[in-house]
């Protein structure tokens, strides 16, 4: 981290205090993160989400009072916390209430044996902006439940043009913008620029909507992946 460089701010929601604290310890090893909160219910992540700005909030899905569906969902609702992300953590890569968070407006998820290693950059990846979406569990839990399509929430793909209805089916597929760019034949700024305007038209918060988008419109199908 540059001397300029802001630190990413985490909050830790989990009902498990030890399983707070080793994150907790894990998050301040990294010399770009800092924890600025630690909720042990959905109802207080929601709370310190809004008094103490954090960037990034590692929510647990299994939490009393209020679930982290639920309080994901409150975060995402609400305009203060537009710059919010939010990765979630869950016990199983198969849990079904993963598919919930992500429609709730999470950026993705982690199983909570990750390496730490891998959490870390999972955090720098999500407070980026960018989507925590793989080819592998996350496509395979989408896929499994949202076998029959339904009208999305947000306006569907048939308001995007040729071009943006590929990109977006690639980016279903987990694909980053470089690899979008390689397999369309863009160069990276293109590919970048034809997202953005997707998640626009789409009003999709980040890259995990464009995926929920895509798979409950029809467009991509279990099948295809």
């Amino acid at each position: 981290m540059t001397a300029t460089a802001a630190a990413i701010r985490v909050l830790l929601a989990d009902d498990q205090t030890l399983v707070r604290a080793a994150f907790a310890m894990l998050v301040e090893s990294a010399r770009d993160m800092e924890v600025v909160g630690q909720a042990a219910t959905g109802r207080e992540a929601v709370a310190l989400a809004r008094t103490t700005r954090a960037d990034l909030v590692l929510m647990d899905i299994r939490m009393p009072d209020l679930d982290g569906i639920e309080a994901t969902r409150l975060i995402a609702a609400d305009e203060d916390l537009a710059g919010v992300r939010i990765l979630v953590l869950t016990t199983y890569d198969t849990d079904e209430h993963v598919v919930e968070a992500l429609r709730a407006g999470a950026s993705g998820f982690l199983v909570k044996d990750t390496r730490p290693a891998e959490l870390l950059d999972a955090i720098r990846t999500v407070a980026a902006g960018e989507a925590l979406l793989s080819p592998g569990p996350t496509s395979r839990l989408i896929a499994r439940f949202l076998r029959t399509p339904v009208a999305p929430a947000t306006g569907g793909p048939e308001c995007l043009s040729e071009r943006e209805r590929g990109v977006l089916a690639l980016v279903a597929r987990g694909l980053n913008n470089t690899e979008v760019a390689e397999a369309l034949g863009l160069s990276p700024f293109t590919a970048k620029t034809h997202v953005s305007r997707i998640m626009g038209k789409l009003g999709a918060r980040d890259r995990a909507q464009l995926v929920i988008v895509a798979y409950e419109s029809g467009m991509v199908t279990p099948g295809r992946l």
